[in-house]
């Protein structure tokens, strides 16, 4: 269950790193500031996606462990604007705040890169409160990793899921095992969708790739699927089998 744990929160990372590749300017120099296991693990990620990245922390220890891996490292007190700035963060279009349990830290970082007008600033919460003091502040992009990941194996310890991803509006993706109503005509016949109010966009037969679903696709016993549509719909379908 252990290495079940650790292989979620390394593809929950990934996701965080390829959502803020996605969505951060053409310019790829971003700043990581924190570098216990959120921070180091996203700036790992990002590295290894091509992106210069500096890291910073308080810990000595930490930056010395993570340095060689990174393409510049320092140990500073970020909370200190003036050493924002003598560290060049205010010339970076991208910053991540990814510390941990010390919020006055993390909220006082968050303000001095708001007040240097970073203008793509995300931020790790480790609660709602938290969060919602985050996006007071201003912060452009606030993740809470520990609470998504709670609720995350929830959905998947009491139902058939075999993933699970929610989006904002409630939304969500869900990989299953194809229930057996779902299966033996096209997806066009089935009448998933108008029954179910579910959109099957990918399966993956036992040995084989995931592919597209297509109205033509005919899902079999033991297929397994991704489901996306309003979360309690895609829980609901998914616990049909």
């Amino acid at each position: 269950m252990a290495n079940y744990l650790h292989s979620l929160r390394r593809r929950r990372r990934k996701r965080l790193a390829h959502q803020y590749a996605a969505k951060a300017p053409s310019d790829q120099r971003v700043a990581v500031i924190g570098l216990g296991r959120f921070g180091s693990s996203l700036a790992n990620e990002l590295t290894q996606r091509g992106w210069d990245v500096l890291g910073i922390d308080t810990d000595d220890r930490l930056v010395q462990k993570y340095s060689d891996g990174l393409a510049h490292a320092a140990v500073a007190d970020c909370t200190d604007p003036e050493v924002l700035r003598q560290l060049g963060v205010h010339e970076f279009t991208s910053a991540v705040v990814g510390i941990g349990t010390d919020i006055e830290a993390s909220i006082l970082v968050t303000s001095n890169l708001l007040e240097a007008e970073v203008p793509n600033i995300w931020a790790k919460a480790i609660s709602r409160q938290h969060g919602q003091i985050l996006e007071r502040l201003g912060a452009h992009h606030v993740v809470l990793p520990e609470y998504e990941m709670g609720e995350r194996v929830a959905h998947l310890v009491t139902g058939r899921m075999l993933d699970f991803i929610e989006f904002d509006d409630d939304f969500a993706l869900v990989k299953t095992v194809a229930p057996e109503l779902a299966t033996g005509v096209p997806l066009g016949r089935s009448e998933v969708r108008s029954k179910y109010g579910v959109t099957v966009v990918g399966i993956k037969r036992p040995g084989e790739d995931f592919t597209y679903a297509t109205a033509e696709t005919v899902i079999e016993k033991g297929d397994v699927i991704i489901v996306t549509g309003k979360t309690h719909a895609v829980e609901a379908f998914a616990d049909l089998g």
